[in-house]
């Protein structure tokens, strides 16, 4: 069995601001973290109105450890991860993602811009509760520096991978609704610098998000969707507070599913490339292997988690790789999920193929999904798990897959029943030939976590 941490989460550590999250907690974790780095390590956030507070804390125990600090400001996730990739040895971003306000959370970056492995992570824990950070000495504390050039950077970057000319001469109307978050330093010049015709929403950076939730989920999107049937036009696009997912209505005004916009993008990208590999989690769509197998590609599945993508994607020189939420990851520029570079591959494939995003999405392989979650404490989790998989095994002859949960596969589709990583519950995720079949698994699997957590 995995050693429990017992601050990380999926990626980085997440909680509630200023209770738990406080500039203590985040300037010694910052420190500890700076005690293993030992360079230059750079540091952004999102629009939250707790990230400067912890920006700074993050800084001041950087500074402590003796490292270097470079500060970015308020930008995207993925446009931290670019800027440590090209020039530091290490990244801290503050962010909480999509969840609500009231929250935030401490990212860490290794030297490729890819979240810290477990054993840093563990590394950190250990030294935080049962050792000390070094402290430097007031002749050895390092310097702050700015970087005030990395957004441009990173858009010109973005406009380096598609085909700009091909873009600009379709003369597309988006609309764009940032959510308040790190995306409005981004999306709208980009979409703009791309000739498109664009209308925004809340992209005004606020981090109370007045406008929406920062999770763009269907529900959350009605204005933009609106938006976009009402101006006819060619796509609407959303972001999460940290800009790293990005999630499409088409012309219209239909919410595309994550997991079609991967298996679009991966569509384009093996054509492209005359096949290669892709990486993505034990919960996204058997769509992305019947592509795959179309299109000369093979498929890599890790546990559900971005980084985890991303560090399959570098270990095996992958091509493209995501998640079924709209995370997007195009490794040769950016070792997580990507927003903008998702955006400008999107508006590219519309521009090209010279058809509307409805039409694309009709051309994929067709699956039913269902997607349900229910409460279980953290404590039971592991147990619930394993009496699951146990009475699979022993009362069918279903097959198994316990990389992340329990993934039982049956003839005409798969349920996969796996515990959240920042959240006392089990989401349930299943998928068929029909929406009936569909839901009836879902049940099935929310029903085997009640019969197991009593």
């Amino acid at each position: 069995m995995s050693v429990k941490k017992r601050l990380f989460g999926t990626f980085g550590v997440r909680r509630t601001a200023n209770d738990v999250l406080t500039p203590e907690f985040a300037s010694r974790l910052a420190a500890c973290y700076g005690t293993l780095i030992q360079g230059k390590v750079a540091v952004g956030g999102d629009t939250r109105t707790t990230s400067p507070m912890l920006m700074e804390a993050v800084k001041a125990g950087l500074l402590s450890s003796g490292c270097d600090v470079v500060e970015l400001g308020t930008l995207p996730t993925p446009a931290v991860q670019f800027a440590v990739r090209n020039y530091y040895d290490g990244g801290i971003i503050i962010t909480a993602s999509h969840n609500p306000p009231k929250y935030n959370g401490i990212k860490f970056l290794d030297e490729f811009g890819i979240g810290i492995p477990d054993d840093m992570e563990l590394a950190i824990e250990e030294m935080y509760f049962d050792s000390e950070p070094k402290r430097a000495k007031w002749d050895e504390i390092r310097k702050i520096y700015t970087n005030e050039n990395i957004i441009r950077e990173y858009i010109d970057g973005v406009l380096e991978n598609v085909d700009v000319e091909a873009i600009r001469a379709a003369n597309l109307k988006v609309v764009v609704d940032c959510g308040s978050g790190a995306g409005c330093y981004t999306a709208p010049y980009l979409i703009k610098e791309l000739g498109c015709q664009l209308t925004t929403l809340n992209c005004q950076p606020d981090g109370f998000f007045p406008g929406r939730d920062p999770e763009p989920i269907e529900e959350n999107l009605s204005e933009l969707i609106s938006t976009v049937k009402e101006l006819n036009a060619d796509i609407g696009l959303a972001h999460d507070g940290d800009a790293d997912r990005t999630i499409c209505i088409d012309e219209k005004g239909n919410f595309v599913l994550g997991d079609k916009t991967f298996s679009l993008v991966e569509k384009q990208m093996l054509k492209e490339n005359n096949g290669g590999i892709i990486v993505t989690t034990v919960a996204t769509s058997q769509a992305i292997y019947d592509i795959a197998e179309e299109h000369n590609g093979e498929v890599i599945a890790t546990a559900v988690g971005d980084l985890l993508v991303a560090r399959a994607l570098k270990d095996n020189n992958g091509l493209f790789g995501g998640e079924e939420n709209g995370g997007l990851i195009f490794p040769d520029f950016v070792y997580g999920r990507d927003a903008a570079m998702t955006v400008a591959k999107i508006l590219e494939i519309i521009a090209k193929e010279k058809k509307g995003l409805s039409e694309l999405v009709s051309e994929l392989p067709v699956y039913y999904s269902k997607k349900m979650k229910i409460e279980c404490s953290d404590d039971l989790k592991e147990e619930v798990m394993d009496k699951i998989a146990n009475e699979i095994k022993t009362t069918t002859d279903f097959q198994i897959d316990t990389t992340d949960g329990v993934k039982i596969l049956k003839d005409d589709g798969w349920v996969i029943i796996r515990p959240s990583g920042t959240e006392p519950i089990f989401r349930c995720f299943a998928e068929s030939d029909s929406q009936e079949k569909a839901d009836e698994m879902t049940e099935w699997g929310i029903g085997l976590v009640e019969k197991f957590k009593k």
